[in-house]
């Protein structure tokens, strides 16, 4: 999760390690992220007909329920840079024989989209890793019909998401200094402030721009699929990028017993805090 920008430096990270474990735990991913997929795609309100852009669209579940939702008189447009996480967007999309779900490895910040061609703009997690937000959200404008809706779901702070918080600081304490993170740097909590964010969608040329704080449950069934998603999909590599193997042992078992004291026995004691928005092009 905490990654670079969708950029060349976010292109490689995305196209490295982390791509091909968000491929492989692809379907822990999609039961973790079940509460905030539903929360999103209820605000999106998509409907049958209607031309929608998943913007970060990763491995395809929310691209794949949009495709279904607006069905064959309406279309899809997964846009991501990694080539591993899309590329199985494809294979899902062919094995639901979706032909209304196209996609494009690009950058959102500089792609072509073609002129006011969506109803809907959404994305889940997609939008914290642009260089230069103000510039890809005004492309990302460019292809929307006027009057067309935003909505996508950020993180606030790392404080108001414990799903995050706990394991992180379980680990810290057993793993090299890290260096002080630029609040503003492209990043998980990079739209965190309501100031901040507002401003730069009303700069982008968007209206009517709300922001609702939601906490939302993660859905871990239990500490070892939890585990699964932080230490391969999640933020645990970055903190043990620079481990030895013995930091490394000591952290991940911190972490394990941080998730078993928290996470609760149907696995729903940890929340997300997210900005659901949206907004009018």
């Amino acid at each position: 999760m905490p990654a670079p920008t969708p950029n060349t430096r976010g292109a490689e990270f995305w196209n490295s390690t982390m791509g091909h474990s968000w491929v492989a735990q692809q379907a822990v991913i999609s039961d973790v992220f079940t509460s905030v997929t539903s929360v999103s795609l209820d605000a999106a309100a998509a409907k049958p007909g209607e031309r929608v852009i998943d913007i970060g669209c990763g491995t395809g579940d929310t691209l794949l329920a949009f495709a279904r939702i607006v069905g064959p008189s309406g279309a899809v447009l997964g846009v991501d840079v990694s080539v591993p996480m899309l590329d199985f967007a494809k294979h899902r999309a062919a094995e639901a024989t979706l032909s209304n779900a196209a996609f494009a490895l690009a950058d959102a910040t500089s792609y072509a989209f073609e002129p006011r061609w969506a109803d809907l703009v959404y994305s889940r997690f997609g939008v914290m890793f642009f260089d230069d937000p103000i510039r890809a959200f005004t492309n990302i404008r460019s292809g929307m019909k006027a009057g067309g809706r935003l909505v996508f779901v950020c993180f606030r702070t790392m404080p108001e998401s414990p799903w995050f918080r706990v394991p992180i600081e379980a680990a810290r304490p057993h793993v090299p200094p890290q260096p002080p993170v630029d609040p503003l740097a492209p990043g998980m909590f990079s739209l965190a402030s309501e100031e901040r964010l507002r401003g730069i969608l009303t700069r982008a040329g968007f209206r009517e721009v709300v922001l609702k704080a939601t906490d939302v449950p993660i859905d871990g069934k239990d500490t070892e699929q939890s585990m699964a998603f932080i230490t391969q999909a999640g933020p645990l590599p970055a903190l043990l990028e620079n481990a030895s193997s013995e930091q490394r042992m000591r952290a991940t078992e911190a972490v394990r017993n941080a998730l078993a004291a928290n996470i609760g026995a149907d696995g729903r004691g940890l929340h997300v805090g997210l900005w659901l928005v949206s907004a009018l092009a």
